[in-house]
This record gives C-alpha cells, structure tokens and sequence, in this order.
C-alpha cells in the first residue's frame, strides 16, 4: 500500500511540472500527465489508494461538466438542417465502419461499441490552442456534441448491459434513463419559460459584477453535484448527468461568458490532471513485455482513426481536403470515454486484463499520434499562406 503522503507529493509534482515538460517537448500536457503516472506507479510512488480514486474520478466527472458547459441547447437546436442532417451520416458511419472492422480483425464484438466513441473532452483542450472561429474546430464541436452524446447514452446502456445482463434489471434501467431524459427535457423547456418571464433572475443568480461570494462557482458547483446525487439514486452514469450539468450552465447562464472559462481553470489546474494521472498509474508498464499488447494497442488505435477518416467523407461539401483530416482526427481521440468503457468491461469480465491495458495503451497513442498530426497539418497552412 502506497502511502498517501507519498501520493500527495507525487501529484503535486506532476501536475506543476507537467506543463513545462509538454513545452519543452511540445506535445499536449494530457498525454505527459498519463506517462508520469505510469511511470510514478511502476516506481510505486503512485499506487492504490481509495481517497486517490475518489478525487480521480471526481476529476472525471468534472471532465464531463467541462465538456458540457462547450454545448448550448439553444445553439444546437438552431443548428443549420444541413448540418445536423450530415452529422447523423457521419455518425451512422462510424458504427457502420466500426462494426466492418470488427468482423474484419476478428475483434470481440463488444469492440464496435468502443471504437466509434467521441468525447469533448480533448476537443475542449484544442480550443486552448486554435482561434474559437477555426471552421474545422467549430464542426468538430457542434457534430461532436450529437456524437458525445450517442456515445454516453451507449456508455449507460453497456454499463447496464455488463452489469446486469439481459434481464428485468436491464429494461428498468433503460426505463429510469427514458424517464430521466424526458424529465431533463421538462426541466429545460420550464427553465426556458421562467428567464424568458423573468431574464433578471438569471443576473440574481449569477451577476455579471464582481462579486465577494462568487455565487457563479457556487451554483455551477452545487449543479454538479446535485447531478451526480441524481445518477446515483437513479443508479445511471455519472457522466452523464454531469455533462448534463454543464449544459444546463451554457444553455441558461450564457450571459456570464467568463463562467466556463473560470471553471476550465479550476478543473484544468487541479482536479482534471488528478484523473489523467491516476489513469497512468492504473497501467503497468511490465505490461509492454506481453507480446501482442503494442501491437493490439496500434491495431485499435489505426481503426479508430480509420473509420473517423472514411466517416469524414460526410462533411465533403462543408469542409475541404484538409480540414475534413483535421475533423475526423480532432474525434479520434476519446481519451475519457475509452477508459471508462474500458474499464466497465474489464470490472465485469468482458473484456481481460490484456484488453484493458491495450485500450489504456491505445488511448495514449491515439492522444500523441492525433495531437501532434493536428498541430502539423494546422500549421503546414499557415507555412503555406505566409510563403504564398
């Protein structure tokens, strides 16, 4: 048993030299993040330990209300036809090409609900680095939004599937999760109803002043957390009802537009890098010597981004050459999302302990190989324009 000074200390020095480590070496700080963790496990100067857990998967979650305060109902609903139209065929493609991969290598077929996963959480770290206007970036998010959440309601429903097979249990989760999101859609519609009556509420609840009790981090926060209180009750993802947390804050409280900006910082500072981490630890790097285990990872790895590049042919008329490649890569790395479904099928024997660490390889390959392609074609046209 690792002690928890030990860990205390450890966190503390990755998360404050981790960002210097990602500009020397210029790669993102989140793959640095998971490589010190793996690395500080196998030196067990990270280990099991339940407090450690919990704030990681508190990191987790908030990593889903992050992504969640990036989606506007509003700006959603007011999405041109068009688009959502060619968002539904780009995600009906990604299971197509998923489940044709499937077969093809011989993968178990639980693999076809892993490989087309799209979380926002990494897409929201682009956003760090590339002009809010960036036309690639904004469809991203917008098509990823519908992706994300095809991709939570498949988390919910696997994670019940795994849990508890085929049975009664399974359809009265399925209900709870019907139930729950037509109640969200109430709550939404009344909350819509009462700002339209009302707008002055929304400036009593969070001012745009200054103000000595930051009311807007306490809302956001009790939000957060009521949620995750509601997904417990009702026994559904956690995530998922975080991310829904988030949304209810960009939806309603749009006029405080530094408020996701002033939760980014909180999360991206402390409570984020802690899942990242924790997340490397959880991978024993003896693992690398099981043969087949790299060459599974890179397998996955190459079909995610395969069936994201052949999806992307969707988006022809939106999009050119170049910006459809940096669309589907910007996908192609659903860090958060892996883990967890990883995770829930090696928790209830699905997939073994060999999958589970080639997913945790994967998601670090696809994270390096994604973000540096990015950064490469991104700026091979801006090189481009300067010389023209």
């Amino acid at each position: 048993m690792v002690s928890e000074v030990s860990i205390i200390v450890t966190l503390s020095i990755i998360i404050f030299i981790s960002p210097y480590i990602s500009r020397f070496l210029k790669i993102p700080t989140t793959p640095i993040e998971i490589v010190l963790g793996t690395i500080m496990g196998y030196f067990h100067f990270l280990g099991h330990n339940h407090l450690f857990e919990l704030i990681a998967e508190v990191g987790f979650f908030y990593l889903m209300f992050l992504a969640g305060t990036e989606v506007n109902v509003r700006t959603l609903l007011a999405m041109d036809k068009e688009l959502k139209y060619r968002g539904m065929i780009y995600l009906v493609l990604l299971y197509l090409f998923s489940f044709i991969i499937v077969l093809s290598m011989g993968f178990d077929m639980i693999f076809t609900l892993f490989l087309p996963l799209i979380s926002l959480g990494l897409i929201v770290t682009l956003y760090k680095e590339y002009d809010k206007n960036t036309k690639w970036l904004n469809l991203s998010m917008q098509i990823g939004v519908l992706g994300e959440l095809v991709s939570i309601v498949a988390l919910t429903v696997t994670g019940a599937m795994l849990e508890h097979g085929f049975g009664i249990k399974l359809y009265e989760t399925l209900g709870l999760l019907t139930i729950f999101l037509l109640a969200m859609v109430v709550v939404f519609k009344l909350f819509r109803v009462l700002f339209w009556w009302y707008p002055e509420f929304k400036t009593y609840l969070i001012p745009l002043s200054w103000d000595k009790d930051e009311k807007d981090i306490r809302l956001s926060m009790a939000l957060f957390f009521l949620m995750i209180a509601v997904m417990l009750v009702l026994d559904l993802e956690i995530a998922f009802g975080a991310f829904i947390a988030g949304v209810f804050i960009a939806t309603f409280f749009e006029h405080h537009r530094e408020l996701p900006h002033k939760l980014s910082t909180f999360g991206f500072g402390f409570l984020v890098p802690i899942f990242f981490v924790y997340t490397g630890s959880t991978f024993q790097l003896s693992a690398l010597q099981e043969e087949g285990l790299v060459m599974l990872a890179i397998m996955i790895t190459f079909s995610m981004i395969l069936i994201r590049l052949l999806s992307a042919v969707a988006l022809y008329k939106i999009l050119d050459i170049r910006q459809m490649i940096l669309f589907a890569l910007s996908h192609s790395m659903p860090l958060t999302l892996l883990v967890a479904i990883a995770a829930l099928g090696y928790h209830s024997n699905k997939i073994d302990q060999f999958e589970y660490y080639a997913f945790i390889l994967a998601s670090l390959f696809e994270v390096i190989i994604v973000m540096v392609s990015i950064k490469v074609i991104a700026s091979y046209k801006v090189k481009k324009s300067i010389e023209v």
